[in-house]
């Protein structure tokens, strides 16, 4: 019967596939060798399933922050990306008008580490160590430690914690990092207020504040020099999907521009009528050399008010570090009681920076 297999007496063997009946039996047959029906060795190392998994959307925070090391971009702002499983790179897209009509911006390939505070974080002053109790903060794949006196003064281990709003960031460093559990740390011996955020530091984070790794995963979006402070639509979300992918975030911002805040004046003194104070610069301020910081801005020019309450008592432009109040703007402000003194340095494009601020008691 076709699909037999006979054997031959020299021991071969062959499958029949075709009988024909006429005045002689017809077979078409074919060889076959009885190892081709074997059972094949079992592999020891079969190929792992691929568990597909579509990608969530990236969680990310964007970041204006002033001059860190000088040559950033001054009115740019930074982005963050995380997201687990981390989906590849990650595009950003942009549109001036509407959500939609969206140009490729950039694309960011590295997973930033980003967490939150376990617990609250006091304010302190900036410029010296604050040694106040360690800071706990969860921060999943990041890999912190200690380093010298002089790898911290170089700009070694800085974090920024915020609130998650774009320009409000303190970035402060820290010496000591100790892991306590699965992606939680405690750092301690740190140095607040970094680069001028000493003016947006508040009387405590709260526990749940946004925490941001300062490495070279956060990257300065390439923006022009119009964009700042105009509200612009983002798409951001992975390379390897469409722009109208649902894992793709979207969010509509302004920029400041942090970069070109000049820093708030330092060491504000009132004596009498007199008032003094110094400056100090966004811009190459690390050199001792000098009698003075390098200015940083087009002019030297400070804002000086006098407020009691949301009252303006007095306002006045300066064009060095001290001015004289008028003897009769003073006694009336005397009179009234306690006031205070505020001084802010002045930038032709930013406007006024921060101020220094001073109670004065009568």
């Amino acid at each position: 019967m076709p699909g037999d297999v006979i054997a031959l007496a020299d021991a071969s063997r062959w499958r029949v596939d075709r009988i024909e009946r006429a005045e002689a039996l017809t077979v078409e047959a074919v060889r076959i060798e009885p190892g081709l029906y074997g059972t094949g060795e079992e592999l020891d190392d079969l190929p792992a399933a691929r568990v597909w998994q579509a990608p969530a959307p990236v969680g990310l925070a964007f970041l204006d922050l002033p001059l860190l090391r000088g040559d950033e971009v001054a009115y740019a702002p930074h982005l963050a990306v995380t997201a687990r499983p981390w989906p590849g790179p990650v595009a950003v897209w942009m549109s001036e008008a509407e959500d939609g009509g969206y140009a490729a911006l950039t694309t960011i390939g590295a997973l930033a580490r980003m967490g939150v505070t376990l617990s609250s974080l006091v304010a302190a002053p900036a410029g010296r160590f604050d040694r106040g109790p360690a800071l706990r903060i969860r921060l999943k794949g990041a890999q912190l430690g200690p380093v010298a006196q002089a790898a911290l003064f170089a700009g070694a281990n800085a974090l920024a914690i915020g609130d998650g709003t774009p320009d409000r960031w303190e970035v402060m460093q820290f010496a000591h990092a100790e892991p306590v559990g699965d992606g939680e740390w405690l750092v301690s011996g740190r140095l607040r207020g970094q680069a001028g955020t000493d003016a947006v530091m508040p009387p405590v984070w709260p526990a749940g504040s946004l925490v941001v790794l300062l490495d070279g995963a956060v990257r300065q979006l390439p923006l022009a020099p119009s964009t700042r402070g105009v509200a612009h639509h983002y798409r951001i979300g992975p390379a390897a999907r469409g722009l109208d992918d649902p894992s793709y975030q979207h969010r509509k911002i302004a920029f400041p521009g942090v970069g070109l805040r000049p820093l708030s004046p330092c060491h504000l003194r009132v004596q009498g009528q007199a008032v003094s104070w110094m400056r100090r610069t966004r811009i190459g301020g690390d050199g001792w050399d000098g009698p003075d910081v390098p200015l940083g801005e087009e002019s030297e020019a400070y804002l000086l008010r006098l407020m009691r309450g949301n009252a303006l008592l007095y306002s006045a432009i300066a064009s060095a570090p001290q001015a004289q109040v008028p003897a009769a703007v003073w006694q009336d402000a005397v009179s009234g009681g306690n006031f205070v003194v505020d001084v802010a340095q002045l930038s032709a494009v930013y406007g006024p920076g921060p101020s220094a601020r001073k109670i004065v008691y009568v």
